[in-house]
């Protein structure tokens, strides 16, 4: 399907794709680095589409090389002081470095991924990365604290020793590693990156919105937790699921389909 490209900004490009929504950085003479306000213009896109009733997945992606450098270090250093205390005494619109949103995000990182770039890409629900892709965590080369959820979804992700060892040496790691580490879901050459991110974003766009919304709090909810409180709340948010929104009727509707699928794959 041939997009429709809507022009957010000049740094922000969104194209859509039937149910998809393509959101690129488009500051390739930066590496796409962030600023406070760029990163309000990420945040607006990503809700743009997010209330859109006709866009089930989003895939978040840069203009190549990178895909996102983190935070633009010469804005950074040149603020107005006076500027700078207002925003950190300002309380943030969202927790970590999305809006909330029920759409699911695919990650297509086509390059470097640093530091706030790096917590950009762990936001999303889906990792796929570029053979071209690099990774680092250099909040401590440059003296900042990471405020984007790093320290707790890269662990998740890779676990405590690998991110502690991220953070902690700034080292890069390449894309074949991030994925035997778990910290992307799938490596692809560079030129099927997007094709790919496509591809699952449209087997995304397949299922019942709601449904897909529903299990994406359930993850968030659980995110970290374990033991048998942790079950005992999941099987109960099941069964509400069960009794008051399961479809019977769309299951009878789609049985032998599903059936069938299952078994071209088994």
């Amino acid at each position: 399907m041939e997009p429709t490209a809507n022009a957010m900004t000049k740094d922000l490009l969104i194209e859509l794709r039937g149910h998809l929504g393509v959101l690129t950085l488009n500051r390739p003479e930066v590496r796409n680095a962030l600023s406070p306000k760029f990163w309000g213009q990420i945040a607006d896109g990503v809700r743009q589409l997010d209330q859109d009733p006709e866009i089930r997945a989003i895939i978040l992606t840069g203009a190549d090389p990178a895909f996102c450098a983190g935070f633009d270090l010469r804005g950074l250093s040149d603020e107005d002081e006076g500027e700078r205390q207002r925003r950190l005494a300002s309380e943030s619109p969202f927790v970590g470095m999305l809006p909330p949103h029920d759409t699911p995000i695919i990650a297509a990182v086509n390059g470097a991924a640093v530091t706030g770039g790096l917590e950009l890409a762990l936001s999303c629900d889906v990792l796929v990365a570029s053979s071209k892709a690099r990774f680092a965590d250099t909040h401590a080369k440059v003296g900042a604290m990471p405020g984007g959820g790093l320290t707790m979804l890269l662990p998740a992700r890779v676990g405590p020793g690998r991110a502690r060892r991220m953070s902690l040496t700034g080292a890069f790691v390449d894309a074949d590693t991030a994925a035997f580490w778990g910290l992307v879901d799938e490596v692809v050459p560079h030129e099927e990156l997007l094709p790919r991110a496509i591809e699952l974003a449209e087997a995304m766009a397949q299922l019942e919105p709601a449904t897909v919304a529903e299990l994406r709090s359930m993850y968030d909810a659980f995110n970290g937790r374990s033991g048998h409180e942790a079950l005992a709340e999941e099987q109960a948010w099941a069964k509400k699921w069960m009794a008051e929104r399961f479809n019977r009727a769309r299951l009878t509707e789609d049985r032998d389909q599903i059936i069938e699928q299952g078994r071209e794959h088994s």
